[in-house]
């Protein structure tokens, strides 16, 4: 009678399910307690607006492009400083008292263009100034 039972060789297994639960709790712990805030450089408060009609008065229109091109009621004007803009928007505003200056600046245009514009308004003592906007979807 051979009692020796023939034992089988177990090989120690490592069980990897409990580790992953653990790890996918930690994961999930971490998640919920960082905090998304975006950090900027400069804090703004942005200007809000509301659209209004223009009135009816009599306007000059100036377009600027994004390369920084000015166009006086259509026309190309030669604008190699802000006198020279202030000049024509004088000449266009000679005949036309309490006349108001429209700006039509493409969004891609810089902010010096629009300042020089400005500035020229004022030289040319303009004092009303609108700028034409698109209205959103």
């Amino acid at each position: 009678m051979n009692f020796h039972h023939h034992r089988a060789h177990d090989e120690p297994e490592i069980n990897l399910i409990p580790l992953i639960d653990v790890l996918l709790v930690i994961l999930i712990f971490l998640a919920a307690s960082t905090s998304f805030t975006r950090h900027r450089q400069l804090q703004i408060a942005l200007p809000q607006a509301q659209a209004e009609a223009p009135d009816s008065s009599p306007f000059v229109e100036l377009s600027i492009s994004r390369d920084g091109l000015y166009a006086l009621d259509g026309h190309y004007v030669d604008a190699a400083d802000d006198a020279t803009l202030a000049d024509s928007l004088r000449q266009a505003a000679s005949d036309r008292p309490d006349i108001a200056l429209r700006i039509d600046a493409d969004g891609q245009a810089s902010h010096a263009a629009v300042v020089r514009a400005l500035e020229a308004a004022r030289l040319a003592h303009i004092g009303r100034v609108h700028f034409l906007t698109q209205a959103r979807p």
